[in-house]
């Protein structure tokens, strides 16, 4: 299997689950296991509501782009909003003892544990996330 597909979503949280169930369905034909497939969709759930509350700010007339391909050794997720962008490494470490009670970084820290890589463009409004196939 080598495929790759193209979507986009308006800013709306609701899109989320529609574009979470079409990458599963790809997944599972993927062969995928429970735990890669959970992974996966967390790291998937978190961009996208990253994307289009931080990024689009919840702006009706913005897009979320979403490109992600499958083949024997990975999955790779591209997710790409129309804000401004931001710097990663300007959010706070959300396991430090002055940010326990803060919600910010959490989603960030989840996507880089369930994935293999996690990668930003420079404008910091494009993540790219890797997860690789399980050995069989």
């Amino acid at each position: 299997m080598d495929e790759t597909k193209i979507l986009e979503i308006r800013s709306s949280v609701e899109e989320v689950h529609r574009v979470q169930a079409d990458v599963q369905q790809d997944l599972q034909r993927w062969g995928c296991n429970g735990d890669t497939c959970f992974a996966v969709k967390l790291a998937l759930e978190e961009s996208l509501v990253n994307a289009i509350r931080h990024g689009n700010r919840l702006d009706p007339a913005r897009h979320v782009h979403i490109k992600y391909c499958i083949n024997d050794q990975c999955i790779t997720i591209c997710v790409r909003d129309e804000g401004p962008g931001f710097n990663p490494s300007d959010v706070p470490d959300p396991t430090s003892e002055e940010n326990l009670t803060k919600p910010t970084g959490r989603g960030l820290m989840l996507m880089r544990a369930y994935m293999d890589s996690v990668a930003y463009n420079p404008q910091g409004n494009e993540v790219t996330m890797t997860k690789r196939r399980p050995a069989s």
